[in-house]
């Protein structure tokens, strides 16, 4: 009973930290630091944001964790950590949180710093660490970090591909805002409202800052599922400014809708409207070469193949059943196999039979 009790408690333990490993975030140590005090786990929004809650929900929000680290030498760190259902959403979380007077680091996927604060994602996990006191290894060690944290599976970990159509010309660093939902682009305070874009259709937005020498100008970029819907939702954006002139120029290319604001009376304004262009891609499924299953040539020496296989296991078990016939016939003569009465013939007699009765 007692042997039984503790083969039960020791599954159990190891389904227990099989469990934690694959759920938990935050490592227990990383880089010299060391956890301090068991981690706050929470799957609601308002605990890890009061102020935007909904917005971290239309990103995808899973999970955070937090967590306090302590060095040797005293320093502390403290880290909230966020998982997102996919890179996508952590991509969108770091933009929002992210302002244009960070730098721009080098630190998982994406990553900016402003004073004790490193922000940063890697997959779709958003980090948020502040250090009391910034040293010259603080990134190295939260590079460390990032090499530890989940990996996301499959196609979750995908960015986005709108971010490749904004023009790098002029652009303000670190102003980029990738949005998904309505509560997000009332926060970012964008050119458009909810009703003008139609979140029903799942578009993806995102507004990135200009400078030009006749003022600031601000990029929106609105990719819509297919083309036409683009077309349908142009029509309202040029109803929008036609009621306001002089506030935006309109542009469609494709299932992409460009706005740009601020100053656009410059020419600057122009050919940043004419710079995003949406490009397909057209992928070819049709074969170009022949396959080997499809090769004649591949058919016939496979046929042959089988042939001398079938030929060789014929050739083996004749062999067998033949050797074990003549071992049997040697140490066993005329008791299993030819035994006498298996090999007379009956006689008829029938020549005998014919003559006595003439």
């Amino acid at each position: 009973m007692n042997r039984l009790f503790t083969i039960v408690v020791c599954c159990l333990s190891l389904a227990a930290s099989a469990f934690g490993d694959d759920h938990g975030l935050l490592p227990k140590s990383f880089a010299g630091w060391a956890e301090l005090g068991p981690a706050r786990t929470t799957t609601d929004a308002a605990q890890v944001d009061a102020a935007f809650p909904a917005v971290l929900k239309e990103y995808g929000f899973v999970g955070a964790e937090t967590a306090t680290y302590t060095r040797d030498d005293g320093r502390k760190l403290t880290i909230k950590a966020a998982r997102f259902k996919d890179a996508t959403g952590a991509y969108g979380a770091f933009t929002f949180y992210r302002r244009p007077a960070m730098r721009t680091e080098r630190i998982g996927t994406k990553a900016a710093s402003a004073n004790q604060r490193i922000l940063f994602f890697r997959d779709n996990v958003l980090v948020d660490a502040n250090f009391d006191r910034v040293t010259e290894m603080s990134a190295a060690e939260l590079r460390e970090l990032a090499g530890m944290l989940p990996e996301a599976k499959g196609s979750a970990g995908n960015l986005p591909t709108l971010p490749e159509y904004l023009p790098k010309s002029d652009a303000v660093e670190n102003s980029a805002e990738y949005i998904l939902g309505p509560q997000a682009l009332l926060a970012a305070k964008a050119p458009v409202t909810p009703e003008q874009v139609d979140f029903s259709h799942d578009p993806e937005i995102l507004l990135q800052d200009y400078s030009s020498k006749s003022g600031p100008l601000t990029l929106t970029i609105i990719q819509y599922p297919t083309p036409q819907i683009a077309a349908e939702r142009l029509r309202t954006l040029q109803s929008v400014q036609q009621s306001l002139p002089n506030t935006m120029l309109v542009r469609r290319s494709g299932p992409l809708i460009d706005i740009v604001t601020g100053a656009i009376s410059s020419d600057e304004a122009q050919r940043l409207l004419t710079s995003v262009n949406y490009e397909a891609e057209v992928t070819w499924n049709e074969a170009t070469s022949m396959s080997k299953r499809d090769n004649i040539g591949n058919l016939i020496l496979a046929v042959f193949a089988l042939i001398g296989i079938i030929l060789l296991i014929s050739i083996i078990f004749g062999i067998f059943f033949g050797g074990i016939r003549v071992l049997v016939k040697r140490f066993f003569p005329d008791r299993v196999f030819d035994r006498p009465e298996d090999v007379e013939f009956i006689q008829l007699h029938l020549e005998k039979q014919g003559n006595s009765g003439k």
